[in-house]
Formats: C-alpha cells, structure tokens, sequence
C-alpha cells in the first residue's frame, strides 16, 4: 500500500506540473525576464503549490505520525550553514540557465526530449558527487561537511 500511495502522489504531482505548463523549461526562464517575454504564471503555480504544501503540513503533522512509519523525519537543523547556501545558490543558477529544476526535469522525460534527459543525467552525476563529497569529507574529518 505505501508503494502505491507514493505512485499516485508522483502521478499527481507530474500531472500538476505537466497541466501548469512547468515541464516547459521556456516557461521559467519567461519568467524570469522581465524586460522581454515575462511571463507571470509562474506566481500563481508557485502562489498554489505554497497553499497546498501549508495546509499539507498541517493536516499531516497533526496526525501524531505519518501512516507508514513510526515517526515523522523532519530536518534537524533549522539554521542556515553554508551547505544550505551552496546549494541555493546552484539551485537558483541551475533552474535559471535552463528552465529546470529536479520535479519538473523528471517529469518531463515521458516527452523524451534530449535536453530533459541530459539535465537529468548531469542532475544524477551531481548528486552522486556530492554524495561522495560528502562521504569521503565525514569519513577524514568528522564535522567537516556539516558547513
């Protein structure tokens, strides 16, 4: 039951992406040019998606714990290190050189367009490089990834 639960929320999350337009990388960097095309939509997906992760957030959380685990794992660090801020940054540098960000990238490769495959296959090396980054950094110097 957990694996078919987590099938349909990405179902329905690709679907959401797909119907608002944003597996359509010309649709960000639209919006982000704000002397040419701009294109406002953006706002309103971003506007929907805050609203549904909020009251999200407070029918779940208000549960005592989730339906298939025994307790919620939440992010124990609330402060803001320099890993948060690296990856922000390239979070942001990304998304705006082409358009894609990591739900969107993967939800487009059912169209099978080569730009949505090589941004997930550079997604995939980066992930795995700052995995063993980080590996590595822990294994030598404990506390040394933690920024």
């Amino acid at each position: 039951m957990q694996r078919l639960s987590a099938l349909l929320a990405g179902l329905l999350f690709g679907a959401g992406l797909a119907l608002s337009g944003m597996v359509n990388p010309m649709k960000v960097q639209n919006f982000l040019d704000l002397f040419g095309t701009w294109d406002p939509t953006l706002i309103f997906v971003m506007g929907a998606g805050l609203a549904v992760t909020f009251i999200g957030y407070r029918m779940v959380l208000g549960r005592g714990r989730p339906l298939y685990a025994d307790r919620f794992s939440l992010p124990e660090t609330a402060g803001i290190n320099s890993r948060l801020i690296g990856g922000s940054v390239l979070f942001g540098a990304g998304w705006g050189l082409t358009g894609f960000c990591p739900g969107p990238a993967i939800a487009s490769l059912v169209f099978g367009l080569w730009p949505s495959v090589l941004f997930v296959a550079a997604m995939s090396a980066g992930m795995l490089a700052a995995h063993l980054i980080r590996s590595r950094a822990t294994s030598s110097a404990p506390g040394v990834a933690d920024g």
